[in-house]
């Protein structure tokens, strides 16, 4: 099996915490490995976030100035600069460093999707040998859906609006073709709010969406430990997935070594049960379909 949504540094100002953020010590994408391997998983993809990268800084720019409310913006301008502590160079090479040791490791990105600025995202990206790219939508505007201080946001929008306007850009990345994988893409369930019917019309356009490019759905494991109790996508969204022929790839979005492959098992019964046989996994951008456990 693998784990593809795998990160080596916690978010956040340094609390301490394994290493400072934007080192990597002898051992210590060696202990993902080892976590993993505990669970069964024989192969890590780390997804190092975007926007915390230095070299993105100029492309993404102060993307939450335009947001109309105030108090949504500094959430996110404090957020950013709080995480703007790692070199996407750096990252790079101590992953390709992990593959020159013989490491079963794959080198990926977690790409923060703003569509205004997704053309030159890309081309930032171009020059390295990813093996794999997931897409994420992680604001809506300068609003950070699944950032705890700021989820007063779900009171004032309300929740199927939110669920509206977070969907319509998920939708965009999808269609987009720019990633391998979608991400965590009913991420905005996180802490709970969820509309009183289920927003079968809004997975739709996402399913539709993805079908149409070719780019693939993670199963995560990593809303099973966030308030909302459920996995990433829930399984009536995922049974949509299925239906229309949209592969998956399997995901604890680790951000301590510890947490690596982290409830696969349960992944893998979720996928079976709805009918999955296979997942995905990649080289150099390039899909394999491999039989599930």
């Amino acid at each position: 099996m693998s784990d593809y949504h795998v990160h080596l540094h916690d978010h956040g100002v340094y609390a301490g915490i394994g290493p400072p953020h934007g080192e990597y010590p002898p051992g210590h994408i060696e202990a993902y490995i080892e976590a993993a391997a505990r669970r069964g998983v024989d192969e890590v993809g780390f997804t190092e976030h975007l926007y915390r990268c230095v070299e993105a800084a100029p492309v993404l720019g102060d993307f939450w100035a335009d947001e109309p409310h105030h108090d949504l913006a500094e959430d996110t301008r404090k957020m950013f600069r709080d995480d703007l502590s790692l070199s996407l160079n750096g990252y790079v090479e101590a992953v390709l460093a992990a593959k020159d040791r013989g490491l079963p490791v794959k080198l990926g990105l977690e790409v923060d999707f703003f569509p205004n600025t997704i053309e030159a995202v890309m081309d930032l990206l171009e020059p390295y040998p990813w093996d794999f790219l997931i897409g994420a939508v992680h604001w809506v505007g300068g609003w950070s859906v699944d950032y705890g201080v700021s989820a007063y946001e779900f009171d004032r929008r309300g929740i199927r609006r939110a669920y509206e306007d977070y969907f319509a850009i998920e939708t965009e990345l999808a269609a987009s073709g720019q990633v391998d994988v979608l991400a965590h893409v009913d991420v905005v369930k996180r802490f709970g709010h969820v509309p009183d019917d289920t927003p079968i019309d809004l997975y739709q356009q996402v399913v539709d969406a993805a079908a149409a490019s070719g780019t693939a759905v993670e199963l995560s494991s990593a809303g099973l430990h966030k308030p909302v109790g459920e996995v990433y996508p829930s399984p009536t969204f995922l049974s949509m997935f299925y239906k229309a022929g949209v592969p998956i790839t399997l995901a604890s979005d680790a951000h301590q070594p510890d947490e690596c492959g982290r409830d696969h098992e349960k992944l893998v019964a979720l996928a079976r049960a709805t009918g999955y046989d296979h997942y995905l996994t990649f080289d150099r951008r390039h899909p394999i379909l491999r039989s599930l456990p």
